[in-house]
């Protein structure tokens, strides 16, 4: 399930921009595993650094107040936001697939179930960098949102980040470890919580939404881990 939304308001966009403008980047080569390591040609931001904590709250913020992630994501814990930079000889990040788990801060062990990207440039101001989300049997989906929006997909998925041929993609990418582990449970809760706000939207508080509403939460009690 590949679900894209808007996140960061104007405003945080600038302070964004603002902080990665004055940023010290290093090779992305460095936080990623053997297998990834051989397709990672990016630069990205130490995750300690002054302006990648204050980046990452602002992210997490936005997520916090954004329903549709909550809705999509359903997070038990969430990987801290890091951030990257595509441009010049680095420039791509080939077929991979993210790994498992991932250890935060603390020995804080995340199982990535679901991957995110937050595009932060606007997509005229740099040629290639989609996001390509392959599939078995068919094309790749290939995103490229404007800035300040985002997209959730798989964390299982083979993806890529083609070739950035003409100025940078900065971005922030982090991980989701949901509450509802399988993407076939989280895809049909949100069916029923989008067919809900639809209802409610046209016809009011009724019975039936009382129903259904007590069958969502049922199946979100059989189905969440927290």
């Amino acid at each position: 399930m590949l679900i894209t939304f808007p996140l960061l308001t104007p405003e945080e966009l600038q302070q964004a921009r603002r902080l990665l403008a004055g940023a010290s980047w290093s090779d992305g080569r460095a936080s990623a595993g053997d297998q990834a390591a051989q397709a990672k040609r990016n630069e990205q931001l130490p995750a300690d650094c002054e302006a990648s904590l204050a980046l990452q709250s602002l992210v997490t913020a936005a997520l916090d107040r954004s329903p549709r992630f909550l809705a999509a994501a359903l997070p038990r814990k969430l990987f801290p936001p890091r951030f990257n930079r595509y441009r010049g000889a680095s420039n791509h990040y080939g077929p991979h697939v993210d790994s498992a788990v991932r250890f935060a801060e603390h020995g804080v062990r995340v199982r990535t179930d679901l991957s995110c990207t937050v595009f932060l440039s606007a997509p005229e101001s740099y040629d290639g960098g989609e996001l390509a989300i392959h599939s078995p049997g068919a094309s790749p989906e290939r995103v490229k949102l404007p800035a300040g929006h985002a997209v959730l997909y798989p964390g299982t998925s083979v993806h890529e980040v083609t070739p950035v041929t003409r100025g940078e993609r900065l971005a922030s990418f982090f991980w989701v470890e949901s509450m509802v582990r399988r993407d076939d449970q989280r895809r049909l809760l949100l069916e029923l919580d989008d067919a809900l706000v639809a209802l409610r939207t046209e016809h009011g508080e009724s019975a039936a939404t009382v129903a259904l509403t007590g069958t969502y939460h049922n199946l979100l009690r059989m189905w969440a881990d927290t």
